[in-house]
């Protein structure tokens, strides 16, 4: 016969004030919890969603980021004349040769330099990219020194404002329009026209381009046809794929730094526990000698114990989730180990997220309650009964 759920809430609202406290112990390593991994999963979804999956991105084999690639003009225009790349309005090729330079700008908040993104485009760059929009302003005109900036990197940087002007390359280049990209990577980029970022930065070749397949399914045909030419010396990706390798240096620190921190936390959040589910066998010995002399077998009072140390880690969970819950208001600006430009993303909670929260809150109760509950179970009943 088992206890009812009704006798370990009711133990535990008697003793409100530890269960407040050990909930909160627990509640704080719940948030650290959640918020690592909210804060890993706001990364991968600002860089994946920055791929589109209909686009392929062509690079230097070998070359782990964009900045450290090269490809040349014959190259590029040898991999958009393919018949798995798709045409546009008039026949051209759905393409757009790109070249990526880093600079340095200061930040409006504190005057720190902090390195930026830029990227030369092609005509066809919003084309290619449908989820970047002009939220102000208006594109950058070919040809010209203009140029359109994220909205993480207007707000954030000086000189980086619509209608103001950036000095790099020896030349000033104004803001003619703010980027956004719904939390994609393009809002942490400068665009401009590559024609005329190339001569200026001084680069004969392109950085990377990217072309948009007739049909995602062509994808293996196309890599095969171009990895294979003697000729070039270029490997391609899947666009989100591309982008998704960008964040794994990144997601990796994340990960162990923020588990390591739990780990730690979460031993003194189970000793906590213990110690109050060890307090609360040592002040009802009398009680549970009463249940067992009444018929309860040691292992419902063992499962009662455990339930009431389940209960108690729950409620620290949700604690924990509700206080992450108004993380995702934050938005993360830091460098990228991959492409060491400024990068800003913010914390994404996802269902996923809060069932391994909840799971692991649990898993902490279930481990700070198993040996307390296997004490009480183990009480000689006539021992107990005496301390009534």
């Amino acid at each position: 016969m088992a206890l009812p759920l009704s006798y370990s809430l009711r133990n535990l609202w008697t003793r409100k004030l530890t269960t407040l406290l050990t909930a909160g112990g627990m509640a704080l390593v719940v948030f650290v919890f959640a918020a690592v991994l909210m804060l890993e999963a706001g990364l991968n979804h600002t860089l994946v969603d920055t791929g589109n999956v209909e686009n392929v991105v062509a690079i230097r084999k070998g070359a782990g980021a964009e900045i450290q690639s090269g490809i040349g003009r014959t190259a590029a225009a040898l991999i958009e004349s393919q018949p798995q790349v798709e045409t546009g309005p008039g026949g051209a090729p759905m393409s757009s040769k790109e070249t990526v330079v880093l600079i340095s700008l200061q930040k409006r908040s504190d005057d720190k330099p902090s390195n930026v993104t830029v990227r030369g485009v092609g005509t066809l760059a919003l084309n290619l990219r449908p989820q970047v929009r002009i939220a102000a302003g208006r594109m950058f005109r070919t040809g010209s020194h203009e140029l359109a900036v994220g909205k993480s990197i207007a707000s954030k940087f000086q000189g980086a404002g619509l209608g103001e002007v950036i000095h790099f390359a020896g030349d000033n280049w104004i803001v003619v329009g703010v980027m956004d990209s719904g939390g994609s990577g393009f809002d942490s980029e400068v665009w401009g026209d590559a024609e005329q970022l190339m001569p200026a930065f001084r680069r004969p070749f392109f950085s990377s381009m990217v072309v948009k397949l007739t049909n995602p399914s062509t994808f293996d045909a196309l890599k095969h046809v171009i990895e294979s030419d003697p000729r070039l010396t270029v490997e391609l990706k899947r666009e989100r794929q591309f982008y998704a390798d960008q964040s794994e240096a990144m997601a990796t620190f994340i990960r162990v730094l923020g588990m390591t921190l739990t780990v730690i936390f979460s031993i003194g959040a189970i000793i906590g526990a213990m110690i109050t589910m060890y307090s609360a066998v040592a002040n009802r010995t009398g009680e549970i000698g009463t249940l067992r002399a009444l018929g309860y077998r040691r292992s419902a009072v063992m499962g009662a114990f455990l339930v009431e140390s389940l209960l108690l880690a729950l409620v620290g969970g949700t604690i924990g989730l509700f206080m992450a819950s108004f993380m995702q208001l934050v938005t993360v600006s830091t460098m990228n180990f991959q492409s060491f430009a400024e990068l800003a993303f913010g914390f994404d909670m996802t269902p996923g997220i809060i069932i391994k929260t909840l799971l692991f809150s649990l898993l902490m109760g279930l481990i700070g309650g198993f040996l307390p509950a296997a004490r009480a179970a183990r009480m000689n009943i006539v021992t107990a009964l005496r301390s009534v």
